[in-house]
Order: C-alpha cells, then sequence, then structure tokens
C-alpha cells in the first residue's frame, strides 16, 4: 500500500508492508502499537524528546476536553467541506490529534494525516483517533513528497514558508491551488491572563502571508469564558507564556475563585500561487 508519506532519509516514497513503511533504499520504520510512525531521524533531531513534554501534553488534553476551543475547531473543520474525495490533509503541529479527527469528521472521504515533534502527543493521538495517519516528524522537514497536499492546517504552529510551499498542491499542474488554513492569537487572546504577568498587554497582530501564498480570507472568531482555576492554570500551561510564568504569578491565579477570559483567534485562509522561480530555487 502506497501512503503519502516519503523517506525522511532518501525522500524516496514509502510504501506500507504489514505494519512497517519502507522504500526503495530499503530504510524501514514500524508502527508502534498505538498506530503511528516515527519518521524523525536522529539527526533532525535537537534534544533527546523535542516538542511539548508530557505535563504539557496532559494539560492541553485536559483543557481541549472542555471544550472551550470546539468554537475554533468547528470553525477550521468547515474550510474543508468543499474538498475532492482521496484529497490529502496534513495537520502540521497536530498534538493530540483534537482539530486532526475534526477534520476527518468533515472530510471523511480525504486521507487525513497529523504531524508533530513531540512523541507523548503523536501517540495519544494515534491511540484515540484510529481514522488518522499520525507520525512523529519536523513540521520544517515534513515526511510528504513535493505538492502532496490539498489543504494544510497550522494551529498555532511555527510557520516555514518554503515547506509549506513546497507541500501545497500547484494551480499550475493542472491541480486546484492548495490551500494552507492558520489559525493564530487573535487581538486579545488571553489578555485577562497575560495582564497577571505583564502591565501592559499589547493586542496580537495578523500573521504575514506565507511566501508563495495568497490570502483570500480573514475572520476573527471570538469566545468569552468563565474559568475555574484549575482549569485556567491548565491553559496557562498549554500556551508558551507559561514559561513567563513565576511563582508569584501562579500564587496570584490561585487566590481567585475563577477568571474571566477572551478567547480570540485569527483564522486566515491562503491558496498556493503558481510557480515563483526564486522561491523554488530556494526549497
Amino acid at each position: 500500500m502506497t501512503m503519502a508519506y516519503r523517506c525522511p532519509i532518501c525522500q524516496h516514497p514509502l510504501t506500507l508492508h504489514d505494519k512497517t513503511l519502507r522504500c526503495e533504499n530499503k530504510h524501514s520504520f514500524d508502527y508502534a502499537k498505538e498506530g503511528y510512525v516515527n519518521l524523525l531521524p536522529v539527526q533532525h533531531k535537537k534534544s533527546k524528546d523535542p516538542g511539548d513534554n508530557l505535563d504539557m501534553v496532559q494539560a492541553r488534553r485536559a483543557f481541549l476536553a472542555s471544550n472551550h476551543y470546539q468554537f475554533l475547531q468547528q470553525a477550521i473543520a468547515q474550510q474543508l467541506s468543499h474538498l475532492p474525495a482521496d484529497s490529502t490533509v496534513i495537520d502540521l503541529g497536530c498534538g493530540e490529534g483534537f482539530y486532526t479527527q475534526a477534520l476527518k469528521q468533515q472530510a471523511q472521504t480525504c486521507q487525513v494525516y497529523g504531524v508533530d515533534i513531540s512523541k507523548p502527543a503523536v501517540k495519544y493521538a494515534a491511540k484515540r483517533y484510529p481514522d488518522c495517519h499520525f507520525s512523529v516528524a519536523s513540521i520544517a522537514q515534513t515526511p510528504f513528497a513535493d505538492g502532496t497536499a490539498a489543504a494544510l492546517v497550522s494551529v498555532f504552529a511555527p510557520l516555514f514558508d518554503n515547506e509549506l510551499a513546497r507541500l501545497a498542491q500547484v494551480p499550475d499542474s493542472g491541480q486546484s491551488a492548495g490551500i494552507l488554513l492558520v489559525a493564530s492569537p487573535g487581538p486579545w487572546h488571553l489578555k485577562e491572563l497575560k495582564s497577571i504577568i505583564y502591565q501592559n498587554v499589547e493586542q496580537h497582530t495578523p500573521i504575514a502571508c506565507p511566501q508563495g501564498f495568497m490570502q483570500v480570507e480573514q475572520q476573527v472568531l471570538t469566545h468569552h469564558v468563565t474559568l475555574e482555576v484549575d482549569m485556567a492554570k491548565h491553559l496557562v500551561m498549554m500556551t508558551p507564556f507559561a514559561w513567563k510564568f513565576r511563582p508569584e504569578h501562579w500564587q496570584a491565579l490561585s487566590q481567585l475563585a475563577h477568571i474571566n477570559v477572551t478567547l480570540e483567534f485569527y483564522l486566515t485562509r491562503f491558496e498556493r500561487v503558481g510557480n515563483i522561480p526564486s522561491l523554488l530555487d530556494s526549497v
């Protein structure tokens, strides 16, 4: 069985044999019992256990299970309703699969892949959502061939312009333009939590259009919630600014009975444009 994966070592296509992916150069990658495959070569690792650690994964699982981010999850999934059957969708930085599985539910006839560098997150995702394909890999060097994706999804993950352009379907090839959906912090996302550590909370600005794409739509999604302290702590732990929380900040949060929090996101849709020589030369 041929899959969308390519070998991370030699870039040749990988074929599934029983529970092992192999390329023509005899590089092989075994599926774990949970149902994911590790396609992150040792030489691509920057640490022994890259990505989110188990504590961060567990905090995110606890918060996402509360469905406070369901409005974002459904808005992202609805953007894929037009995709043709058998299209390939890649969730870049998929984490525990909260968004990946919603993409599959919306685009049931598509092949949906989730990629993340965090092994604990991917292990959880693969075990819980067997209808999707999950792999441990770097989103800066993904294990997919050029022009694989009809849709790329990035939720709070870093954007690597050249890799995104490489993965997305190019309209000049006779296919429809590959789309890129990016969820990023909205203007006042988590402003109440940030006010605990920052005297002046600044607005988030929209992300720049990645090279090789054009912006076709942008929404600002806003939801206000009241969180108990434990849930607010989970939310802090799953965000980058958790590293800014010092003991006195945690203490200040612990003294609250509850906290009102603004959840706000930019959801931006981009489309791949035709081949750009300067871009292709750098990929």
